[in-house]
């Protein structure tokens, strides 16, 4: 019997998984003069010593939004509309500062066998409209994902699902097709929020600690305090408005000129020039985004593992880590999972530039054609059109012709990513390996990137996710991260760090390992 309550925390499965598109590298015109002297802080920890204040507007500027986006969580692929979902939704699970995971809407949670879950509701939870959260409303929230013609973005997480059902007011079964470990993870994803049963998700009504005011997709969210928000200690200021700043360059002068509060995605160019003014803060998240190199693996050339293995030893990786991010990061060897999991294994194979080996692999692959690597800046990483040409360059080296395709950032998601034969792309990092491995990885994932099928692959993730001898799972996460990396059709050559910075007066924002999207904005408050 596996039980949590809700007075304990069970230790974080740190994994990787869902895109939150680390917009690095760009050269901002900002002179040192102009930026007043910014500091780079020690840790944010710092912050909890002083007493938190209530009251004030804080103003975010954040990125990847778009005139498209929608309230409803099925719709969330990108960092602002994930940054709106924790501010105005709960979920059943959610994560401690550290990463390990806590009861969210569930104050605890049983099973048996890892396939049949049960969870306890918290009592005296109201929604924005004053309505009792019961597990009506949670089954019909986890429902709405598990559609046929559903487009939801974590869709095929619930195919794993056979049956939700409310056995009380305050009791919500989960039935799955096989055992899953990490279930209790994965409900913690911002696109599980929950909502009354029956309403509209695009209403906006959750549990969360705001209230929606004003929602203006691609251009700004206004939320309000919620008043009767079941954490007390939490959802300081009185409102907060959420700016689309899609512009790196933009956000920083934005932040810079006091105009807003905090902003995403700081550009590693920019942070020494940021180190020595009091008033800003930088905040730092070691390693927690992944370059990625897509081959799809359904068609030629990327069918053929030689092309495969000639494409990982053609990238001078460590130039990719000096140049892209300035040492920002930290070299990848082809893994999927990141170095923060606990099942990361670093004796795999050497995959550090080679190119006679490169050169072997390509010529025993007898491709008589250069490949086209697209790229966008402004769509995956910022710096993806740059890293692509650091590629082209080191494969040059090697004697691999390789040809840049630079794209428009609109459309790429559609147009390229899963289209084009080679491209650029990421992914951040996820609570538990399988949440990654199982969105990204396995054959009929909705976001396979690579379009690689492996039946090996696919029966060990399987079976790693509800695997309950520690020592055969991680010899299965092992196995798992050796066959990616000597037969996958992705290259994944860096860990980027994710790097974010607010005003000297903002306190409360904490990076919390395997979050996708920060759920600071609830404990951020502004010294007066």
């Amino acid at each position: 019997m596996s039980k949590v309550n809700k007075e304990a925390s069970v230790p974080l499965l740190k994994g990787v998984t869902r895109r939150q598109f680390l917009q690095q590298t760009a050269a901002l015109s900002v002179s040192a003069s102009a930026l007043g002297g910014l500091l780079l802080p020690g840790s944010v920890s710092a912050d909890t010593a002083l007493t938190p204040q209530r009251g004030g507007h804080l103003i975010l500027a954040i990125d990847n939004a778009s005139s498209s986006d929608r309230l409803d969580p099925a719709y969330y692929f990108e960092q602002y509309m994930y940054h709106i979902g924790r501010q105005l939704f709960n979920t059943l699970t959610e994560l401690n500062d550290d990463g390990s995971l806590a009861p969210g809407l569930a104050e605890s949670w049983d099973t048996t066998d890892a396939t049949q879950w049960v969870f306890t509701l918290r009592q005296g939870v109201t929604f924005h409209n004053g309505k009792t959260l019961t597990a009506d409303d949670v089954v019909y929230s986890l429902n709405h994902h598990r559609a046929e013609d559903s487009p939801s973005a974590v869709k095929g997480y619930m195919e794993q699902v056979s049956e939700i059902t409310a056995l009380s007011s305050n009791e919500v079964q989960i039935t799955l097709t096989a055992p899953n470990m990490d279930l209790p993870f994965l409900l913690g994803e911002v696109n599980f929020a929950i909502t009354p049963a029956d309403a509209d998700f695009d209403q906006g009504i959750g549990t969360g600690p705001f209230v929606l005011e004003r929602f203006e997709p691609g251009v700004r969210t206004l939320v309000k305090r919620n008043e009767n928000y079941w954490k007390s200690d939490r959802a300081f200021v009185d409102s907060v408005e959420t700016r689309a700043f899609n512009d790196s360059s933009a956000r920083v002068a934005a932040l810079i000129s006091g105009s807003v509060h905090f902003v995403n995605r700081v550009t590693p160019s920019i942070v020494s020039r940021l180190e020595s003014a009091s008033s800003v803060r930088i905040n730092r998240n070691v390693g927690n985004f992944q370059v990625t190199f897509p081959g799809l693996a359904d068609r030629a050339p990327f069918d053929n593992v030689d092309v495969r293995q000639a494409m990982k030893f053609a990238l001078d990786r460590e130039q990719l880590l000096n140049l892209l991010v300035q040492g920002y990061g930290q070299v990848g060897n082809d893994s999927p999972l990141f170095p923060s999991n606990p099942y990361f294994t670093n004796d795999l194979p050497s995959h550090a530039f080679d190119p006679d080996k490169a050169l072997y692999h390509w010529r025993k692959a007898g491709l008589d054609r250069a490949i086209r690597l697209s790229a966008a800046d402004g769509a995956t990483f910022e710096g993806a059109v740059s890293a692509a040409e650091l590629y082209q360059q080191s494969a040059k080296r090697a004697g691999i012709p390789l040809e840049v395709n630079r794209v428009p950032a609109d459309g790429y998601w559609s147009e390229v990513w899963r289209q084009h034969e080679f491209c650029a792309s990421g992914w951040s990092s996820r609570p538990t390996a399988d949440t990654y491995l199982s969105m990204v990885n396995i054959s009929n994932a909705p976001w396979n990137e690579a379009r690689w099928a492996n039946e090996q692959l696919d029966q060990l993730i399987i079976a790693a996710r509800g695997e309950q001898d520690e020592a055969q799972r991680r010899q299965m996460y092992h196995d798992i991260q050796l066959l990616y990396q000597q037969e996958g059709s992705t290259v994944a050559p860096l860990y980027m760090d994710s790097i974010s910075a607010n005003r000297a007066n903002v306190h409360g924002y904490i990076d919390v390992p395997g979050e996708v999207a920060t759920r600071s904005v609830e404990k951020m408050w502004l010294a007066s």
